[in-house]
C-alpha cells in the first residue's frame, strides 16, 4: 500500500452536520465506502465548522470515491474540501470546483 501522505479535508460549514449522529453516521458510510483505499482519521467540530479528516496516498481520487457518498446522502452542496501534504501547512482545494477562496481549519 502506497504511503498515505496526504490529509483530505471535508469542511462543513456552520449547522450542516452539527447533529453529532449525523456526522458520525457519514464517518462511518466514509469508512465503508473507502475501504482499504484510505484512512478516515476523525473529526473536529468547533468555530462554527465540522471537519472529517481523511489519510490518503491519492487526494483527488480519494475525493472522487467521497463525493459519491456525499451526494449519495445529500451533503455535496454543504462541503468544502481541500488536501495537504502531511506535514505540509497549504491546502489544495479540489471542492468546490474552481474555488479561490482560502481553505483553512480553525
Amino acid at each position: 500500500m502506497p504511503a498515505m501522505s496526504y490529509q483530505l479535508v471535508l469542511q462543513f460549514r456552520g449547522d450542516s452536520l452539527a447533529d453529532y449522529d449525523t456526522m458520525i453516521a457519514l464517518e462511518e458510510k466514509l469508512i465503508e465506502d473507502l475501504g482499504d483505499s484510505a484512512d478516515v482519521d476523525g473529526h473536529d467540530c468547533g468555530s462554527s465548522e465540522t471537519n472529517i479528516f481523511i489519510f490518503t496516498s491519492d487526494p483527488t481520487a480519494t475525493f472522487g470515491r467521497v463525493r459519491q457518498t456525499l451526494l449519495r446522502e445529500g451533503k455535496l452542496e454543504s462541503v468544502k474540501a481541500a488536501y495537504r501534504l502531511v506535514d505540509g501547512n497549504h491546502y489544495t482545494v479540489l471542492w468546490p470546483e474552481g474555488s479561490k477562496e482560502e481553505f483553512k481549519v480553525a
